[in-house]
C-alpha cells in the first residue's frame, strides 16, 4: 500500500460519535505499551500521526483516521496495566465492547502481542470478543527486534498454545527495523478491498 495522506478524522467514545462512514474500516487493538502507536505510525510512514509516550495508557478513547481517502483505521485504547484511574480503565471495556459490536463497516481488527510477553487474561478476553462478534482477527507479534530469532521462534510457540491459533497465522514486526510492514499490508488490504 502507497499511503500518500494520512488525517486525523475525530475522536469518540460512544456509537453516536463515531464519524459517519461507508468506508472499510480496521482497528487496532492491543495491551497498554505493546507498541500500538509505534506501529501505526511505521505502518502509514509518519513520525506522529498516533501519539506515543512512555506512559501506558494514554490513549482513552477511540481515534479515528482517513487512510488515503479509502478506507479508516481506528486506535483502540490500549487495555490492561495503565496509569489511568480505575473508573476509566472501567469504561474502556464497555466502549471497546459497544465498539465492536455496532460498527457495521469494520471490516477486521489487528490484535497486537508482544513477542516478550505470554499473552494476558486481557489478551485472551480482547480474542474471546473478536470471535463472539465475528471480527476478522490479524495478529500481530510487535517489538520483533527485541529478541533472537531463536527466542522469537519459541515465544511464538507460547503464544499460539495460549491462544490456541497456528504460528502460521502471525505477523512478525517490528517498527524499528520495519519488518513485517508489507506482510501486514497485504493482510491488511486483504481485510478491507476483498
Amino acid at each position: 500500500m502507497d499511503v500518500k495522506n494520512t488525517e486525523f478524522i475525530k475522536s469518540a467514545v460512544t456509537p453516536d460519535q463515531y464519524p459517519v462512514s461507508d468506508l472499510p474500516e480496521v482497528a487496532f487493538a492491543g495491551r497498554s505499551n505493546v507498541g500500538k502507536s509505534s506501529l501505526i505510525n511505521t505502518l502509514v510512514n509518519r513520525k506522529s500521526l498516533v501519539r506515543t509516550s512512555r506512559t501506558p495508557g494514554r490513549t482513552r478513547l477511540i481515534n479515528f483516521f482517513s487512510v488515503n481517502g479509502q478506507f479508516v483505521l481506528a486506535d483502540l485504547p490500549g487495555y490492561g496495566f495503565a496509569s489511568v484511574p480505575l473508573a476509566v480503565r472501567r469504561e474502556w471495556g464497555p466502549m471497546i465492547e459497544s465498539y465492536l459490536g455496532r460498527r457495521a463497516n469494520l471490516r477486521g481488527v489487528v490484535l497486537i502481542l508482544d513477542v516478550r510477553r505470554i499473552p494476558s487474561q486481557e489478551d485472551r478476553l480482547m480474542l474471546q470478543w473478536l470471535r463472539t462478534y465475528d471480527v476478522p482477527t490479524l495478529v500481530v507479534i510487535n517489538k520483533c527486534d527485541k529478541v533472537s530469532k531463536n527466542e522469537r521462534t519459541r515465544q511464538s510457540a507460547a503464544i499460539a498454545r495460549t491462544l490456541e491459533l497456528p504460528a502460521e497465522e502471525f505477523v512478525y514486526f517490528s517498527a524499528l527495523t520495519r519488518d513485517g510492514k508489507d506482510q501486514l499490508w497485504e493482510r491488511l488490504e486483504m481485510l478491507l478491498f476483498d
